[in-house]
C-alpha cells in the first residue's frame, strides 16, 4: 500500500486535469525547459512561486531556502545560479521575500533555535547593519516587516557579487537582479524598487544603502 494515497490521488487528478486542458503540455515539458527567470525565494509553504507569478511548470527556474539567503559558500544555492545563469541562459533573477518570514522572525529574537541559527546568523548581521532604519519603526511587526525587505535586497547584492553574474556581465550576458516581497497576507507582490544590470549598478546600490 503507497504512503500518503491522498497526495497520489491529487497527483492523478492533476495530471488528467492539465492533459484535458492542454493535451500538449507534458510532451512539451519533456522537449525541453527554457525558463527566463530563476526565482530565489524562502522555503515557506505559503509561498508557491509558481503560483504567485502565474508561470506554469518550466517557466520559472526555483531554488529556495530558510529565509530566501545568498551565501557565497552555499554550493546548493551557486550551482542552481550558475545552471541558470550558463545553461540555461535565464536573463532574470528574481529575489523574493515575504512578510511575516519565519527565518527573518527567528533571527530577530534572542534566543536560540538549534542548527538553524548558523543559517540565520547571516540575517542577524543584516540586523545588526541596520539597526539605525530599524530603531526608527516603533512597531514590532513593522520592523519584521522592515527587515524582510531589508533582507531581500541584501540577496539581491549577494547574487550580483557571485563570480557567476560578475563574469556573466563580463561577457555581456544581459542579467537583471530583482529585488521583490510577497505578502502573505493578500497574495501581492511589491517591487521593492531595486533593480541591478551590470556591475556599475551594483557598486552604486552598494554606496547607497
Amino acid at each position: 500500500m503507497k504512503a500518503l494515497p491522498e497526495l497520489f490521488d491529487n497527483n492523478r487528478k492533476w495530471a488528467s486535469d492539465i492533459r484535458a486542458s492542454t493535451p500538449e503540455f507534458f510532451s512539451k515539458l519533456v522537449a525541453q525547459q527554457a525558463p527566463a527567470y530563476l526565482w530565489i525565494g524562502c522555503s515557506d509553504s505559503r509561498v508557491p512561486a509558481n503560483e504567485i507569478v502565474g508561470l506554469l511548470p518550466g517557466e520559472l527556474f526555483v531554488h529556495r531556502n530558510v529565509g530566501n539567503l545568498v551565501i557565497h559558500t552555499d554550493m546548493n544555492c551557486l550551482s542552481v545560479l550558475q545552471y541558470a545563469v550558463d545553461l540555461l541562459g535565464i536573463r532574470h533573477v528574481i529575489v523574493c521575500g515575504h512578510y511575516g518570514c519565519g527565518g527573518v522572525k527567528a533571527a530577530m529574537e534572542q534566543q536560540p533555535h538549534g542548527l538553524v541559527d548558523n543559517w540565520l546568523r547571516h540575517i542577524r548581521d543584516i540586523h545588526q547593519r541596520h539597526l539605525g532604519k530599524l530603531a526608527s519603526v516603533p512597531d514590532g511587526s513593522e520592523r519584521l516587516r522592515r527587515l524582510c525587505e531589508l533582507n531581500a535586497v541584501e540577496q539581491v547584492i549577494n547574487v550580483g557579487n557571485t563570480t557567476i553574474v560578475q563574469d556573466a556581465w563580463r561577457r555581456g550576458q544581459e542579467i537583471a537582479i530583482h529585488g521583490w516581497i510577497y505578502d502573505i497576507a493578500d497574495g501581492l507582490l511589491k517591487d521593492l524598487g531595486v533593480c541591478v544590470t551590470s556591475a556599475g549598478e551594483l557598486t552604486d546600490l552598494q554606496q547607497t544603502w
